[in-house]
């Protein structure tokens, strides 16, 4: 299958579960269109996309306008299938305005981590953050069997890449939020950071934030991800590892203590996929053995 043809078919299955009626229904508009689906979205008359009818009366849509006390309209993302921390997301408006976003744990994996998020944002939430802006917490409850957590929007914009000095003070403020046991973010990955109007960071999806990890797992992490834009998964992860020191150095760390930070984050990555039950890398035998082989041959 295509890609259009797996995000069609996730969002059936997605559309069943958030809006199942009866009663009620609404037009909505697949956007842009049903070859390039990203968005459903309450129909306006401009739209030229796919329609589609759904219920809202019972549906999700209605619940949340019960959890922000006024009426609200839902843009449902329409997200690839193919992830192991996949889930239903959706923008929440009201008068226009973005409310906030929603995160539905739709399976066992997925509550998991909605609850994994919602914990990390009210730890985070109770600390004086000078470089990391995070969202808050609006709401975390039940529906139907799902995790319903919403989030406050944060002032994304779109403004190229991060400063290396930016992102290196929030990899340090982060890894500070777990006192004497440093933590990271788990994904400070390019497209869950921007830099805010102040000069902050903004940063979201925190659902793989974790205390007790090497310090600067979150610099090696956001390396190795712009790495896999350019190069296969076992250059990548031997790049990781060559440039560890480079990298790790402007936090303080030796390049032996950063070599083998990066190569303990990779073989911390590669359990995490085997927990996912997802091998988006390929098999580990393939990009993460040759990598830690070689370090531990230096070593």
């Amino acid at each position: 299958m295509n890609d259009a043809a797996v995000r069609l078919d996730y969002l059936a299955q997605t559309v069943r579960l958030l809006f199942p009626g009866p009663g009620g229904p609404r037009a909505y508009t697949l956007l842009p269109h049903a070859a390039v689906p990203r968005r459903l979205a309450p129909r306006r008359w401009w739209h030229v996309g796919s329609r589609m009818v759904v219920p809202v009366e019972g549906s999700v849509a209605a619940h949340l306008g019960e959890v922000f006390r006024r009426p609200v309209e839902t843009v449902l993302h329409v997200r690839p299938a193919l992830r192991a921390n996949r889930k239903p997301v959706l923008e929440v408006r009201s008068d226009g305005r973005l409310l906030a976003f929603v995160k539905v744990g739709d399976t066992a994996r997925a509550r998991e981590l909605v609850a994994a998020e919602a914990a990390a944002l009210r730890r985070l939430a109770g600390l004086s953050l000078r470089t990391v802006t995070a969202p808050t917490v609006l709401h975390h409850g039940d529906w139907r069997g799902l995790s319903v957590l919403a989030l406050s929007p944060l002032p994304v914009r779109r403004a190229g890449q991060v400063p290396r000095t930016l992102l290196l003070d929030a990899v340090a403020e982060i890894a500070a939020t777990g006192g004497d046991r440093p933590a990271w973010h788990g994904d400070l990955a390019p497209w869950n950071i921007c830099r805010s109007p102040d000069g902050r960071l903004l940063v979201w999806d925190w659902e793989r934030y974790e205390v007790g990890v090497p310090y600067g797992f979150d610099a090696v992490h956001h390396f190795f991800q712009r790495a896999l834009r350019r190069m296969a998964p076992p250059a990548a992860a031997r790049a990781c590892v060559a440039g560890a020191a480079g990298v790790l150095a402007p936090l303080g760390l030796p390049a032996a203590t950063a070599r083998r930070t990066a190569a303990r984050y990779l073989v911390t990555l590669a359990r995490r996929h085997a927990a996912d039950g997802h091998a988006p890398l390929g098999p580990p035998e393939s990009w993460l053995d040759p990598a830690v082989d070689h370090e531990e041959q230096r070593s």
